[in-house]
């Protein structure tokens, strides 16, 4: 931690209750330091969910990610072990896998044709003859901890870290009734937001503070006076009704059911559900104000016939998602201003924000 970052992370107050606290300070969003110390304190000691199993199901299967500024490459190997490694050759650091996705018999990295096996051992090294107190068996790609849960795919780069089952905890049995598992992949879309991942998140879990004010149509079909927020050990639920006839026609059609359900797991992820459909969120920083944001769609339904209906429900999740960036981006023009440092919570609503600062903290100081 740098001098001057320090100060900034200890001038916000974790002790305060909801209703006497404030956000974290505008420094906290703005400040290279703060960033920095954020990707070795949070991201660097945290499970994180980095892909899905569906992409890593055959011998040879494999995605790619960035995860923070590390680049991670996950594999199945011949074995059938589930592996992670940095994505970083150890010959001259060029990344080994360089597709997003695929399926290879081994890793060969492009630059000079160090070639991995799928366990992460080093096979060949061309033109290498005549190296001393050189051992192949000492350079292999350097292995992560991975584990799953759900479709999902999570890696850690803390060896001292608790394990995955312990980091998710009571989020897992919270989950269950809602089936998973009974939904299939469709889609995933991206999106690089000039904000700070932080405001991103904040803005998640509001309340649904801002549902009514920029989400128009959505609005229009969830029950606003009976949205409710349950602040848990290291995760949020946020649910409210949702209401039958009215509202948006558009919206309507593609969200239905008795509920919806926000989960958001600390430091970055983010589950939304409603009746036959899901979509997950991935918040990844990749700059003080820039942020890449992945959203991965789910349905019960997903064939031929539901093709139409799939699109509509993906078009309007767009929708939603540009009007959240569009505010996302307007928040962090203003926490650049000389006009503000620190704004208070909103009891009713605001909960899961202050839950947030305070795990941020906790990580930081």
């Amino acid at each position: 931690m740098t001098n001057h970052t320090g100060p900034i992370i200890r001038s916000y107050d974790p002790k305060q209750t909801l209703a006497r606290a404030s956000t974290i300070p505008a420094a906290w969003y703005v400040d290279q330091g703060v960033f920095d110390r954020e990707k070795t304190a949070v991201f660097g000691r945290s499970w994180l969910a980095v892909g899905r199993c569906d992409q890593v199901c055959k011998t040879g299967d494999y995605f790619t990610s960035n995860v923070a500024g590390e680049p991670i490459v996950v594999i199945r190997g011949s074995d059938g072990t589930l592996r992670a490694f940095f994505n970083v050759c150890r010959h001259h650091a060029a990344e080994v896998a360089t597709e997003s996705s695929g399926c290879a018999s081994t890793l060969r990295c492009p630059y000079h044709g160090w070639t991995y096996d799928l366990d992460g051992s080093l096979k060949a090294t061309p033109d290498f003859a005549g190296v001393e107190g050189f051992e192949k068996n000492d350079h292999g790609l350097v292995p992560i901890r991975v584990d799953t849960w759900s479709n999902f795919v999570w890696v850690c780069f803390d060896a001292d870290a608790p394990g995955l089952p312990e980091f998710l905890g009571a989020i897992v049995e919270r989950v269950a009734p809602l089936e998973l598992s009974t939904l299939r992949f469709h889609v995933r879309t991206e999106y690089e937001i000039e904000c700070n991942w932080k405001v991103f998140v904040d803005n998640y879990l509001d309340g649904g503070y801002h549902v009514p004010h920029i989400h128009k149509g959505l609005g229009s079909v969830l029950s606003y006076q009976n949205y409710t927020i349950e602040n848990c050990e290291r995760f949020c639920v946020q649910s409210t009704p949702v209401q039958s006839g009215g509202g948006d026609v558009e919206t309507a059609a593609v969200r239905g059911g008795d509920m919806a359900y926000y989960y958001w797991l600390y430091p970055n992820f983010m589950l939304n559900w409603y009746e036959g459909y899901l979509d997950t969120n991935l918040a990844w920083p990749i700059g003080v104000n820039r942020t890449k944001v992945v959203f991965d769609f789910y349905f019960a339904e997903n064939n031929d016939a539901t093709q139409a209906h799939l699109r509509q429900s993906v078009a309007v999740a767009e929708r939603v998602q540009q009007e959240d960036i569009d505010i996302c981006e307007s928040v962090q023009r203003g926490l650049g201003s000389r006009a503000y440092n620190t704004g208070r919570l909103a009891v009713r609503r605001e909960g899961g924000e202050h839950l947030f600062h305070r795990l941020l903290y906790a990580d930081l100081i």
